[in-house]
């Protein structure tokens, strides 16, 4: 026999009345001392994160890192193509950072997929400016045309994002051996 689970419905004789929460006579609110501690104010739990956390620090999954860099990068080419007339150097330059970012922003259990992710990006950010005109065909072998000749470019923002990878690797490493030392 099952037994389905139900909910109570809160009458209104039953509610409990609200009730301010307490305040602790050692705890300070909003950074001022209690009972005149004689000292500076300490700040707020908030202001004192507030002031660790200098860059932001998103943690976003493989497909998350790799949907940002090519987001990145379709907006970067579409940026060249409208100021700089289609500047395969300007996109280039644009690029070093997305994936610089992407490998920065990437969760440490999708490492491994920043520094694939990126030529990918390169290559779905380059159709605005490849110069291909007309049909499907020529648009493909524009694409093709711009991945070679600019070939630097994609190897250089794939090593910027391989070598924080293996930075951000050895770091996470070296902190779980950390505590093994120790004892």
């Amino acid at each position: 026999m099952e037994h389905y689970k139900t909910r109570s419905v809160d009458h209104p004789q039953r509610q409990q009345p609200e009730r301010a929460p307490q305040r602790r006579p050692d705890r300070p609110i909003g950074g001022v001392p209690a009972q005149g501690g004689g000292g500076r104010p300490r700040p707020a739990a908030g202001a004192a994160r507030g002031l660790r956390a200098r860059m932001p620090r998103p943690r976003l999954t493989g497909l998350g890192g790799g949907l940002f860099a090519c987001v990145a990068m379709t907006l970067a080419g579409g940026i060249s193509w409208l100021l700089f007339g289609g500047s395969l150097l300007a996109y280039g330059l644009l690029f070093l950072p997305v994936a610089a970012a992407a490998a920065l922003w990437v969760r440490p259990a999708d490492l491994i997929t920043a520094p694939i992710s990126a030529p990918i990006a390169f290559a779905a950010g380059v159709w605005p400016i490849s110069g291909g005109s007309g049909g499907f065909g020529a648009e493909v072998m524009g694409i093709v045309s711009a991945l070679s000749l600019h070939a630097g470019w994609l190897y250089g923002g794939t090593l910027v994002s391989a070598l924080i990878v293996v930075v951000r690797k050895a770091v996470l490493i070296s902190r779980r051996r950390l505590p093994r030392r120790a004892a």
